[in-house]
């Protein structure tokens, strides 16, 4: 009797294990990308959090290092959905690349069209700087073709200096701690939670600028046409999903395990770490016309720069239908959220 009763109980198990998976199997695969730093921070929770799963969808967070790393992607197919920043973006576009913008990813572009307040150039304590002008010959790390770079292209333009004078280092975000630290360089351009962490290592070091609303740290998730269009409710299932994810990240009661989380997938980083800049960065995933107006924006500051040749339309971009969609039917995602101005 006892051998009938486990052999119940087990083949109970596996019919619901089996269940389970064919029930996984039959959801739409969805492939995110995000950026491996704390922007990502959204699709993170999508994932761990079971928010894509709760939406119908066998959601998978695929990282690379940078924006155009997973536009490429994109293009590939190997991801359906990447994160591109508006700093980077707009010359991909001019170039060919075939995208549409369905949801955010970070920053608060729906509200105002800048937001930059995770961005900083800190200095080191041997360095001589102490204002914008003093970066006249210095060694400056920065990452090309992304938001960091365009702000300090902007803030040294404002104190009178080209960009040709500042000596700008290309450095990617998983090494620019260790650049910074090292004394290969005089300052760096970076965004948080990098920004705090070089504070933190290197005794003496110095913010001398943070934010300033001159740029936008603003993204989105974007995808092929034939990817967003082939069936509608399943995009629309991963914009919901971003959505209430982001309502998670938002909430200050999940602060803890949002820190969590993100030391899991950004390599190097604490949940300590994480958790004490999170206050800096804005997860909205609404886009709107702040949105359109920031990709403008950085379009005529990569003009200047000589990375694109003529403006291009934002609405060939970005599709709101589906955020759209998602703000009439669940308001309460997006009630503390500040309204466009």
């Amino acid at each position: 009797m006892r051998k009938a009763v486990i052999l119940l109980v087990s083949l109970s198990a596996g019919f619901a294990l089996a269940l389970a998976t064919l029930a996984q199997a039959a959801q739409p695969e969805v492939k995110a990308g995000a950026v491996s730093n704390t922007g990502g921070m959204v699709v993170y929770v999508a994932v761990d959090k079971g928010f894509f799963a709760k939406h119908g969808l066998n959601g998978k967070a695929i990282v690379r290092n940078t924006g155009p790393e997973l536009s490429k992607a994109v293009d590939t197919g190997e991801v359906d959905y990447g994160a591109a920043n508006v700093g980077n973006i707009p010359a991909a576009l001019e170039r060919g690349l075939d995208v549409k913008a369905v949801v955010g990813y970070v920053g608060g572009s729906y509200a105002k069209s800048t937001d930059d307040n995770m961005l900083a150039i800190v200095v080191r304590p041997d360095s001589g700087i102490n204002s914008i002008a003093d970066l006249k010959g210095k060694k400056v790390g920065t990452t090309f073709g992304s938001m960091n770079d365009v702000y300090l292209v902007l803030l040294a333009r404002k104190a009178g200096l080209s960009e040709t004078v500042v000596n700008r280092i290309n450095a990617s975000h998983p090494s620019m701690s260790a650049l910074f630290d090292s004394g290969g360089i005089h300052a760096m351009a970076a965004w948080e939670p990098y920004v705090s962490n070089m504070l933190n290592k290197v005794k003496g070091a110095k913010l001398i600028i943070r934010g300033g609303d001159y740029v936008c740290f603003c993204a989105a998730l974007h995808g092929k046409p034939k990817t967003v269009y082939k069936d509608r409710s399943v995009t629309q299932k991963f914009v919901d999903a971003m959505s209430e994810a982001a309502a998670y990240v938002r909430d200050p009661k999940n602060l803890d395990e949002v820190g969590r989380i993100g030391s899991r997938y950004i390599r190097g980083m604490d949940a300590d770490l994480i958790k004490s800049t999170h206050k800096y960065w804005v997860y909205d995933m609404r886009l709107g016309k702040n949105s359109r107006k920031a990709f403008n924006e950085s379009v005529k500051i990569l003009i200047s720069q000589k990375k694109m040749k003529k403006p291009f339309d934002p609405a060939k971009y970005y599709d709101t239908s589906f955020i759209e969609n998602t703000i009439k039917r669940h308001p309460d995602w997006f009630k503390d959220l500040p309204g466009e101005s």
